[in-house]
């Protein structure tokens, strides 16, 4: 079963190799989508693939790397889009 979910992440997750941990782990993971850090601080990501895939990823982007610290993860359902490969996307 396919899955779709638009995470926004809040906290110390900008300058600490987030994007790079998360399009990382999404290639491990076997997912598609995106990361991009947002004007406000926050780093969006977007995730699709299997459904034991995406809750895998989602635990993962929950923990962050190393020196990140997370304070908030809101989590959005998304209808799936069938993303190709997953990107890292600069604002």
């Amino acid at each position: 079963m396919k899955k779709s979910v638009r995470l926004y992440i809040e906290g110390t997750v900008q300058d600490v190799f987030f994007r790079g941990f998360v399009k990382e782990n999404a290639e491990r993971c076997n997912v598609k989508g995106f990361v991009r850090n947002l004007e406000d601080g926050r780093v969006e990501v977007f995730v699709e693939g299997n459904t034991n895939e995406v809750n895998k990823m989602m635990e993962i982007v929950k923990k962050g790397p190393k020196h990140s610290i997370i304070k908030k993860v809101d989590v959005k359902p998304e209808k799936f889009q069938d993303f190709k490969n997953f990107k890292v996307l600069h604002i």
